[in-house]
């Protein structure tokens, strides 16, 4: 039976089971449920902190895992990342007063204040500036006002947070971050764990792209498909009339509009957008 781990709380853990439910496993319907077993898919879900999660799978006690990719790294655990999956993004940055540190290498001898001292350590390793890594659990926009750090590496949306304690951002981004389906490092990618990447990229997939059907003049199919290229190629089907064709194709969800605006303004007539609940590329 496959072990999965999945984020018990916090920001991940309602997006993954959510993506877990659209998959069309057994997930749990009570935030006090701690494990759960899918007998129909043979998997069985232990709900963890997501800062575990990483060094569960990397010690081989689950097999895989949803976790965020900046606790990935910041574990230093050997798990590996497999699928990255579309949401919980965020940014790490450095910040400091302005005036005082203008790039990453002005950060050498000074007190980084980070609640991933890991990830941090491990980027200014890799450039090769050493500097005193201080962790603090929670916030650290207080760091500097407090005395604890000159500068501090944080999650960066807005900068509206760091700009109400007069810091600034600078140097070029630690880390993207996003929640990410992670397995062990040293067995490859069992069967049963390619089934699930499967799934999961079959809802990102569906989330993403939007069916659309249009009629369209004969005539003018090569400048139609060109709007509506599909995946890999678009479906064309002759229809009673033969001066008109009938045109099925996947389109980008975020330019469903903007696509059927020209389509129309080509020439085709019954566009309609039509939901992907799953699928399998």
């Amino acid at each position: 039976m496959l072990r999965i781990a999945v984020p018990n709380k916090g920001a991940l853990s309602e997006p993954a089971i959510a993506m877990l439910r659209e998959a069309g496993y057994r997930v749990r319907r009570d935030g006090r449920e701690l494990v759960v077993v899918d007998g129909e898919n043979e998997v069985e879900f232990f709900y963890l902190r997501p800062r575990d999660i990483a060094v569960y799978v990397g010690s081989g006690t689950v097999d895989c895992g949803i976790t965020g990719r900046d606790l990935l790294l910041d574990s230093g655990s050997t798990a590996v990342e497999v699928l990255g999956l579309d949401f919980g993004a965020s940014t790490f940055r450095y910040a400091a007063r302005p005036g005082e540190v203008a790039e990453v290498a002005d950060i050498a001898g000074r007190r980084v204040a980070t609640s991933y001292a890991g990830l941090v350590s491990a980027h200014l390793a890799r450039l090769g500036v050493e500097a005193e890594v201080v962790r603090l659990d929670g916030a650290v926009e207080t760091a500097i006002t407090l005395g604890v750090a000159d500068v501090i590496a944080d999650v960066v949306e807005t900068g509206a947070t760091l700009r109400s304690q007069g810091l600034q951002v600078f140097g070029e981004p630690i880390l993207r971050s996003e929640a990410v389906l992670i397995r062990r490092a040293d067995n490859g990618e069992p069967p049963e764990v390619a089934v699930l990447h499967r799934r999961l990229l079959g809802v990102i997939t569906a989330r993403t792209y939007v069916l659309m059907d249009y009629d369209v003049p004969a005539t003018l199919i090569d400048a139609a498909c060109a709007v509506t290229p599909g995946l890999e190629s678009p479906t064309v089907s002759p229809l009673r009339d033969p001066r008109w064709v009938a045109v099925r194709a996947m389109v980008p969800r975020k330019q469903t509009n903007r696509i059927m605006d020209e389509l129309y303004t080509l020439g085709a007539r019954g566009i309609l957008v039509t939901d992907i609940h799953a699928c399998r590329l």
